[in-house]
Protein backbone atom coordinates (compact mmCIF):
# COMPACT_ATOMS: atom_id res chain seq x y z
CA UNK A 1 0.00 0.00 0.00
CA UNK A 2 1.28 3.16 -1.25
CA UNK A 3 1.95 5.73 1.98
CA UNK A 4 2.11 9.82 1.28
CA UNK A 5 5.28 11.70 1.79
CA UNK A 6 4.33 13.20 5.62
CA UNK A 7 4.08 16.91 4.12
CA UNK A 8 1.12 15.91 2.15
CA UNK A 9 -0.50 13.53 4.71
CA UNK A 10 -0.39 16.39 7.06
CA UNK A 11 -1.78 19.05 5.08
CA UNK A 12 -4.71 16.45 3.91
CA UNK A 13 -5.36 15.66 7.92
CA UNK A 14 -5.76 19.17 8.65
CA UNK A 15 -7.98 19.78 5.82
CA UNK A 16 -9.86 17.33 7.13
CA UNK A 17 -10.65 18.71 10.51
CA UNK A 18 -12.41 21.92 8.34
CA UNK A 19 -16.49 21.48 8.76
CA UNK A 20 -17.76 20.03 5.66
CA UNK A 21 -14.08 18.42 4.31
CA UNK A 22 -14.34 14.73 3.68
CA UNK A 23 -10.96 12.32 2.83
CA UNK A 24 -12.02 13.06 -0.85
CA UNK A 25 -11.97 16.96 -0.62
CA UNK A 26 -8.88 16.71 1.49
CA UNK A 27 -7.11 15.13 -0.58
CA UNK A 28 -8.39 16.73 -3.99
CA UNK A 29 -7.35 20.75 -1.99
CA UNK A 30 -4.01 19.30 -0.62
CA UNK A 31 -3.07 18.01 -4.42
CA UNK A 32 -4.31 21.17 -6.18
CA UNK A 33 -2.05 23.07 -4.36
CA UNK A 34 0.92 21.00 -5.08
CA UNK A 35 0.31 21.03 -8.32
CA UNK A 36 -0.23 24.55 -8.11
CA UNK A 37 1.99 27.76 -8.67
CA UNK A 38 4.39 28.69 -5.51
CA UNK A 39 2.45 31.89 -4.65
CA UNK A 40 -0.76 30.49 -4.28
CA UNK A 41 0.31 28.28 -1.39
CA UNK A 42 2.51 31.28 -0.26
CA UNK A 43 -0.87 33.18 -0.06
CA UNK A 44 -2.77 31.10 1.55
CA UNK A 45 -0.48 30.09 4.18
CA UNK A 46 0.16 34.18 4.71
CA UNK A 47 -3.69 34.30 5.50
CA UNK A 48 -4.08 31.86 7.55
CA UNK A 49 -1.44 33.34 10.05
CA UNK A 50 -2.91 36.86 9.57
CA UNK A 51 -6.46 35.34 10.36
CA UNK A 52 -5.26 34.82 13.42
CA UNK A 53 -2.70 37.44 14.36
CA UNK A 54 -4.72 40.74 12.64
CA UNK A 55 -8.30 39.24 14.16
CA UNK A 56 -9.89 39.68 17.70
CA UNK A 57 -13.30 39.85 19.14
CA UNK A 58 -15.13 42.91 19.59
CA UNK A 59 -14.65 43.97 23.45
CA UNK A 60 -18.84 44.90 23.49
CA UNK A 61 -20.23 42.47 20.79
CA UNK A 62 -17.69 39.79 20.03
CA UNK A 63 -17.77 39.95 16.70
CA UNK A 64 -14.77 39.81 14.62
CA UNK A 65 -12.73 42.60 14.21
CA UNK A 66 -9.22 44.24 13.36
CA UNK A 67 -6.78 43.28 16.72
CA UNK A 68 -5.87 47.07 16.27
CA UNK A 69 -9.46 47.82 17.49
CA UNK A 70 -10.99 47.46 20.69
CA UNK A 71 -14.10 48.06 19.74
CA UNK A 72 -15.41 46.89 16.27
CA UNK A 73 -16.87 49.44 13.67
CA UNK A 74 -20.96 48.64 13.95
CA UNK A 75 -20.29 48.83 17.68
CA UNK A 76 -18.41 52.42 17.30
CA UNK A 77 -21.19 53.95 14.76
CA UNK A 78 -23.02 56.08 16.66
CA UNK A 79 -25.42 56.12 13.80
CA UNK A 80 -26.26 52.29 14.94
CA UNK A 81 -29.96 52.65 16.77
CA UNK A 82 -28.23 51.78 20.32
CA UNK A 83 -32.24 50.57 21.78
CA UNK A 84 -32.38 47.48 19.39
CA UNK A 85 -29.67 44.36 19.77
CA UNK A 86 -29.91 41.32 17.43
CA UNK A 87 -28.79 38.54 19.14
CA UNK A 88 -26.81 35.96 16.57
CA UNK A 89 -25.17 32.59 16.60
CA UNK A 90 -21.98 33.27 14.58
CA UNK A 91 -19.95 36.41 13.13
CA UNK A 92 -21.33 35.13 9.93
CA UNK A 93 -24.70 35.75 10.80
CA UNK A 94 -23.80 39.47 11.35
CA UNK A 95 -22.48 39.61 7.99
CA UNK A 96 -25.98 37.75 6.08
CA UNK A 97 -27.80 40.27 8.37
CA UNK A 98 -25.66 43.46 7.37
CA UNK A 99 -26.25 42.71 3.92
CA UNK A 100 -30.05 43.36 4.11
CA UNK A 101 -29.68 46.56 5.21
CA UNK A 102 -32.48 46.62 6.99
CA UNK A 103 -31.07 46.41 10.23
CA UNK A 104 -29.87 49.36 12.10
CA UNK A 105 -29.45 48.20 15.64
CA UNK A 106 -26.53 46.87 16.84
CA UNK A 107 -25.61 43.26 17.56
CA UNK A 108 -24.42 40.57 20.21
CA UNK A 109 -22.56 37.57 18.69
CA UNK A 110 -23.16 34.38 21.23
CA UNK A 111 -20.23 31.95 19.51
CA UNK A 112 -23.15 29.19 19.18
CA UNK A 113 -26.00 27.74 20.97
CA UNK A 114 -27.29 25.98 23.77
CA UNK A 115 -26.63 21.79 23.15
CA UNK A 116 -27.24 19.73 26.17
CA UNK A 117 -26.27 16.99 23.99
CA UNK A 118 -22.48 18.47 23.18
CA UNK A 119 -21.98 20.11 26.72
CA UNK A 120 -23.02 23.65 25.87
CA UNK A 121 -24.66 25.43 28.50
CA UNK A 122 -25.20 29.10 29.27
CA UNK A 123 -21.80 29.36 30.44
CA UNK A 124 -20.58 28.82 27.50
CA UNK A 125 -21.86 30.90 25.86
CA UNK A 126 -21.43 34.99 25.85
CA UNK A 127 -25.02 35.28 27.39
CA UNK A 128 -23.50 36.74 30.41
CA UNK A 129 -21.60 39.80 28.73
CA UNK A 130 -25.45 40.23 26.56
CA UNK A 131 -26.99 40.29 29.90
CA UNK A 132 -24.83 42.95 31.46
CA UNK A 133 -25.12 45.04 27.85
CA UNK A 134 -29.04 45.29 28.52
CA UNK A 135 -29.67 46.33 31.74
CA UNK A 136 -28.00 49.79 31.51
CA UNK A 137 -31.81 51.07 30.45
CA UNK A 138 -30.94 52.01 26.84
CA UNK A 139 -31.96 48.66 25.39
CA UNK A 140 -35.59 48.61 24.64
CA UNK A 141 -35.69 45.63 22.29
CA UNK A 142 -33.68 42.35 22.05
CA UNK A 143 -34.09 40.38 18.45
CA UNK A 144 -33.28 36.83 18.35
CA UNK A 145 -31.87 35.85 15.25
CA UNK A 146 -30.50 32.41 16.25
CA UNK A 147 -31.19 29.59 13.48
CA UNK A 148 -34.62 27.90 13.54
CA UNK A 149 -33.39 24.55 14.93
CA UNK A 150 -34.02 22.30 18.44
CA UNK A 151 -30.73 24.07 19.78
CA UNK A 152 -31.44 27.78 18.18
CA UNK A 153 -35.14 27.43 19.28
CA UNK A 154 -33.76 26.12 22.87
CA UNK A 155 -31.19 29.54 22.86
CA UNK A 156 -34.18 31.63 22.40
CA UNK A 157 -36.58 30.39 25.06
CA UNK A 158 -34.01 30.78 27.09
CA UNK A 159 -33.08 33.97 26.46
CA UNK A 160 -36.52 35.20 26.51
CA UNK A 161 -37.23 33.85 29.78
CA UNK A 162 -33.71 35.59 31.02
CA UNK A 163 -34.41 38.77 29.38
CA UNK A 164 -38.81 39.11 29.66
CA UNK A 165 -38.30 40.02 33.58
CA UNK A 166 -36.12 43.24 32.65
CA UNK A 167 -38.63 44.38 31.02
CA UNK A 168 -37.34 44.43 27.64
CA UNK A 169 -39.26 43.64 24.68
CA UNK A 170 -37.83 40.30 23.21
CA UNK A 171 -39.10 39.37 19.39
CA UNK A 172 -37.43 36.47 17.23
CA UNK A 173 -37.02 36.15 13.81
CA UNK A 174 -40.43 35.65 11.36
CA UNK A 175 -40.35 32.42 9.63
CA UNK A 176 -42.41 30.88 6.78
CA UNK A 177 -42.25 29.81 2.99
CA UNK A 178 -38.89 31.68 1.17
CA UNK A 179 -39.93 33.76 -1.47
CA UNK A 180 -40.09 32.29 -5.12
CA UNK A 181 -41.10 28.83 -3.38
CA UNK A 182 -44.04 26.64 -3.80
CA UNK A 183 -46.67 25.15 -1.70
CA UNK A 184 -46.28 21.63 -2.22
CA UNK A 185 -42.19 22.12 -1.20
CA UNK A 186 -42.51 23.16 2.02
CA UNK A 187 -42.56 20.83 4.78
CA UNK A 188 -44.82 20.63 7.36
CA UNK A 189 -43.56 23.09 9.84
CA UNK A 190 -43.12 25.97 7.43
CA UNK A 191 -46.37 25.99 6.69
CA UNK A 192 -47.00 25.95 10.14
CA UNK A 193 -45.21 28.92 10.80
CA UNK A 194 -46.59 30.68 7.95
CA UNK A 195 -49.69 30.49 9.02
CA UNK A 196 -49.21 31.21 12.74
CA UNK A 197 -46.94 34.33 11.26
CA UNK A 198 -49.74 35.65 8.90
CA UNK A 199 -49.89 39.22 7.71
CA UNK A 200 -52.64 41.59 6.66
CA UNK A 201 -52.58 42.17 3.27
CA UNK A 202 -52.04 45.72 2.08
Amino acid sequence: MAVLPEPVQNLINAFERLPGIGPKSASRLAFYLLRSQDDISQKLAEALLALKSSTSFCSVCYNITLSSRNVCEICSDSGRDASSICVVEEPLDVLVLERTGGFQGLYHVLHGVLSPIEGIGPADLKIAALMERIKDGKVREVIVATNPSMEGDATALYLRQQILPLGIRVTRLARGLPVGSDLEYADQNTLLRALAGRQELI
